[in-house]
């Protein structure tokens, strides 16, 4: 098939990694595969201007690092920050949204492109989005790909869809995995850091400086895209790699006892079966898809979003475990991680693009 993936802006987010794994591997299968993006909007003077009476540096217009990769195929970048539009698009089977935003531009194709497929990774109607343009893109009638129980029950009952299809992602255990370890002689607790309002970096801070209270030796291990702010800075106690190198994440989820997630919605939670692949038992709030990912008790445990105390609690009881409580926890994290393949994901991705065109064409 000729497959062309229309995705927002580079960079490094979970999302980009899955859409460059399904790329690459597509591409491997024997299909032709092209990703169309578009460059990050350069910031205007005035928006340049606000950010350092704020005393923060401006924000650079693109990424030093980005998942996109022209070598495992087809990449076409825009010239500037604009919509993708046709001529941007080879004539193909299958054509893919990966964002609200390229849903509408998808929806504006000629037939030529290809099968319309949205490839839904989240509920995107954040607080500073337009909710109504988000949800007519998912009321759209056609085929949509989605990775989690908690997208595909809210496109199907929220939004109608029936052609809906669930395929959950996996993680590169050649690039993510550890040895069977032991705990840190710290108690080591890693964390994604991330700026945004629904992460909650700020109440998972919180639970840590409460459990540092009563465990001075304990250490906060946290990356990201983006450094910590005089809004969010990290407690005493934290260390914090921005834009690691890719090789260097797994050495920071293999130092960590447990990784915890503290978002108030999450459309899968990578970082989470990422550092299950290095053997660290997870703590998260039960929201979206994590849920799918830790089995109370077994591999992690779950935690109210929010509850800055109750996180504290979780992580007392936690490092209050025996030993080989804990390894028991961090095998179970290692086999939940390993036990289903991208080999597994790309294969069900295939398949869905098929039905997907042959369903088109009835």
């Amino acid at each position: 098939m000729r497959i062309a993936f229309l995705t927002p802006v580079p960079g490094m987010s979970g999302g980009d990694r899955v859409i460059h794994v399904y790329a690459s591997r597509l591409q491997a299968r024997g299909h032709e595969v092209t990703v169309v993006v578009r460059p990050h909007r350069r910031p205007g003077l005035r928006e340049q201007l606000r950010e350092l009476r704020a005393g923060r540096w401006p924000a650079r217009a693109a990424p030093s690092q980005t998942h996109f990769s022209a070598s495992s195929y087809n990449l076409h970048l825009l010239e500037k920050h604009r919509p993708i539009m046709a001529g941007d698009v080879p004539d193909g089977d299958v054509v893919i949204a990966t964002w609200w935003e390229t849903a509408e531009w998808m929806a504006r194709l000629p037939a030529s492109k290809g099968t319309k497929v949205h490839f839904v990774q989240h509920y995107e109607a954040f607080d500073n989005l337009p909710k109504d343009r988000v949800d007519a893109v998912l009321r759209m009638p056609n085929a949509k790909i989605t990775i989690s129980r908690w997208l595909d029950e809210l496109l199907r009952d929220a939004f109608g869809n029936r052609h809906v299809t669930l395929i959950p992602n996996s993680v590169d255990t050649g690039q993510f995995h550890a040895p069977p370890r032991t705990r840190q002689r710290q108690p080591t607790i890693g964390m994604l850091h991330h700026t945004s309002p629904w992460k909650d970096c700020r109440t998972g801070f919180a639970a840590f400086e409460r459990f540092r209270s009563a465990h001075p030796e304990a250490r906060l291990v946290t990356f990201g895209t983006a450094a910590p702010t005089a809004e969010l800075p990290l407690p005493a106690g934290a260390e914090n790699v921005t834009l690691p190198a890719q090789d260097r994440i797994r050495e920071i989820y293999a130092q960590c006892d447990v990784w915890l997630c503290t978002s108030l919605s999450e459309g899968f939670g990578l970082p989470i079966l990422e550092a299950m692949a290095c053997r660290c038992p997870a703590i998260s709030t039960p929201i979206g898809g994590p849920k799918d990912l830790i089995t109370e008790g077994v591999d992690g445990f779950f935690v109210p979003a929010g509850d800055a105390a109750a996180m504290a609690a979780r992580l007392e009881a936690f490092f209050a475990m025996d030993e080989a409580q804990w390894q028991a926890m961090s095998d179970a994290a290692c086999a939940k991680a390993s036990g289903y393949s991208w080999d597994d994901a790309t294969r069900r991705f295939e398949r869905a693009l098929e039905e997907a065109v042959a369903f088109s064409r009835v």
